[in-house]
Order: structure tokens, then sequence, then C-alpha cells
């Protein structure tokens, strides 16, 4: 497998110049974007209100029943918001940690640890509604992270090979449990299977409030590991020559990971691909600087998540589809061209 290095700096102050403002214009796109695709999540759905309706109720002027429903959008795009956030930038730290383009948030196992933790709290505890499921789902989603790290960190350092390898034992262990428990008990499996598909919407800002504090650890983590990822992807020995901890950054990148992508699965359910997708869309734009990726991530992981969603209430109005299925489909075409492109660099 080939590893991603720095570009060399054949330019002078001339190409520096340029690739900052190409930074720059990027990154003032990517604002445009995730704007445009806030203002279409509170614009569309099953009754398509106008921006001038939207402009109304941000004033309080706007008719009662047009005020309720733009309002009503509001939880899932802030929603949206988060968790395409903490998606994206999971997806570049495991990406980073493990140096494989082909990681992402799945492979600490979360999502079986939040879908294991939901069925068993319905099935033996009786949690029934979406707040009960978001509690069951974030301790879950942690303990398993939690057991993937400890199980990789086993001897003397931490395995890459280790870590991986553990976080697919795990997985199948876990979704053999699902399986068990969900085809024995079919009122069980009727919740299950609305929760594990992925969706924005029925959520209201408890659920956002509740999952902040995980994201937002988790986030400044990210922020402050930038340095310490830039020296781990040129090799464990450089890393360290260079004054890095690679054990430590390594650590800090999957605990970080960890919390966001806890706290994304709590919230929405599973949602596939954007920790994929996303890490792939920003280094193309920006390069491989890991500072630069984690803030780009967090603005175009939102927009990715939200056009989705939006797409997902057009298509089938006035029902809609869920979000982690358009998903799927927008990252399924993604991951064909990162391989073809791994392919092409061996």
């Amino acid at each position: 497998m080939t590893t991603t290095t720095a570009p060399a700096r054949t330019g002078g102050t001339g190409t520096s110049r340029a690739g900052t403002a190409r930074r720059v214009y990027a990154l003032l796109a990517g604002v445009v974007v995730l704007a445009l695709a806030v203002i279409a999540s509170v614009m569309f759905g099953s009754r398509t209100t106008s921006f001038g309706d939207v402009m109304d109720v941000l004033a309080g002027t706007a008719d009662p029943y047009v005020a309720t429903v733009v309002e009503s959008r509001y939880p899932r795009t802030a929603l949206g918001v988060l968790a395409g956030l903490c998606l994206a930038v999971a997806g570049t730290l495991m990406q980073g940690v493990t140096r494989n383009p082909l990681a992402d948030p799945g492979l600490l196992g979360i999502n079986a640890g939040a879908a294991a933790s939901v069925v068993a709290a319905t099935a033996f505890l009786g949690a029934t509604g979406r707040s009960d499921t978001m509690w069951w789902a974030l301790p879950g989603a942690l303990l398993a992270g939690f057991l993937v790290h400890v199980i990789g960190s086993a001897g003397a350092s931490t395995s890459l090979v280790r870590l991986v390898l553990a976080g697919a034992v795990l997985s199948a262990v876990l979704m053999a449990f699902i399986q068990a428990v969900t085809l024995s008990r079919p009122k069980v499996f009727d919740s299950y299977r609305y929760w594990v598909v992925g969706a924005l919407g029925g959520r209201d800002f408890d659920v956002f409030w509740s999952v902040l504090p995980f994201a937002a650890t988790g986030l400044v983590l990210a922020l402050l590991l930038g340095p310490g990822l830039n020296a781990l992807a040129l090799g464990d020995a450089s890393a360290a020559s260079l004054g890095a901890n690679p054990a430590l950054v390594r650590a800090g990148g999957l605990v970080a990971a960890t919390l966001l992508s806890a706290a994304a699965t709590a919230a929405v359910g599973p949602i596939a691909f954007v920790g994929l997708a996303v890490p792939h869309i920003v280094r193309a734009v920006v390069g491989v600087d890991f500072r630069i990726q984690i803030v780009f991530s967090a603005i175009a992981g939102p927009a990715l998540l939200l056009l989705a969603d939006v797409l997902g209430r057009i298509v089938l109005r006035p029902q809609e589809l869920m979000v982690g299925v358009v998903t799927a489909f927008v990252g399924a075409p993604a991951l064909l061209v990162a391989v073809r492109r791994m392919k092409g660099n061996t």
C-alpha cells in the first residue's frame, strides 16, 4: 500500500501563494455551498416553502402555519450539520491514523456497538422511542470503540493490523448478536429497522444538545492533532525525529474519531459513506495537510449530508427517502473512484 506524502516545493514563493489562494477560494466556496444547503434544508420538504417565507419566519412576520412548517425543519438541519461534521472529520482522522485511504469510522466497530446496544435495550429493557434509542446508542458506540482501542493497543505498542482486526472481529460478533435477537423478536426488528437506515427527521433539539459535548470534544481534539497527523503520515520513525509521539498521536486520533462517530451514530443512526467520501474530496481540493483537511471536512461533511437529505425529501414527495439510503447511492461511486485512484498509484 502506498502512503501519501507532501508535494515537493518546487515553485518557491509564487507556488506557495497560489496554493494559499486556492485554499482560500475553496474555503469561501465551501462556506457558500454549506449556507445554500442549510437554506435548502429549511425550504424543502413535503411542502415547499420559498426563500421569502423563510425570511418572514426569521423576521417573525410569517403566517403561523408557514412558521410551524419551517421551524419544524430546524432540528433536522442542525443535526445534519452536526452529524455531517462528525462523520467527515472522523473519517479524515481514521484515514490519517491508519494511513489507509479506505478507512472510515465503521472500522472501530462504532456502528455495530451502537446497534447492538439499541437492540439489547429494546429487547430486554423495553426501550422505546427515539430519545431512548439515542441514550442507549451513545454508550454502546463508546464502549465498542474503547474495546477496539484496548485490544488494538495490547502489547508493547499499537498495531494498525491488530486494530483493524479487532474492529472487524468485534463488529462480526455484535452483528451476530443483533441478527439473533431481531430474528427471534419481530417487535424488536420493527423498531431496529427504522433506526439502522439512518435519518435526520423525527428528532428534536434535545438530541442535538445531548450529543453536542461529545462532538465538540472530539472536534477540538482533532484540530489539536493536525500537526501530529502530518508527521505521522511520513512514518513512525520520521514522526519521532520531528518531535512527535506516534503512539500518542495515534491514540488521540482514535479517541477523537470514537467521540465524533459515537455522537453522530447515536443522534441520527448509522450513515454510511460520508466518512469515506468526504476526506477524498477534501484531499483532492486542498492537498494532504491534515490541519487544513480537518477544517475543510468540517464544512464539506455537513454540506454533503444536508444536500443528500434534501434530495431524499424531493424525489419521493410527499414521502421521503431516508438520508442513509441517499448517501449510500452517492458514496458508492466515490468508493469506486477511490479504488481506481489507488490502483493507478500502485
